[in-house]
């Protein structure tokens, strides 16, 4: 579906599987239906936060092309630990 200016209201965002299957990981019995609902959160509360003045974590050395290339190579599944870790923010956030 597009809006007025025939532009659509959605635009694919592209992240490297590794990291797409630890999210599915994170949002598991977590209340998110979708990777892309929990994606949209995090990129909400990131903007909300510049909009606050608050600065903008740095993209590690050698830029964000970099970082992703470096991400894709290197992404270790989460363990357990680090689940619940994220579980238990969410829930304190009143997300879960």
């Amino acid at each position: 579906m597009a809006n007025r200016e025939g532009h659509p209201r959605q635009v694919t965002l592209k992240i490297p599987r590794p990291l797409y299957e630890q999210l599915q990981q994170v949002i598991e019995d977590s209340g998110f239906h979708s990777v892309t609902e929990f994606a949209t959160y995090v990129l909400r509360d990131l903007v909300s936060h510049h909009r606050r003045g608050e600065p903008l974590p740095e993209p590690s050395e050698g830029g964000a092309t970099a970082a992703v290339k470096a991400a894709h190579d290197d992404v270790e599944p989460l363990n357990p630990d680090e689940i619940e870790a994220i579980r238990q923010r969410l829930q304190s956030l009143g997300y879960l």
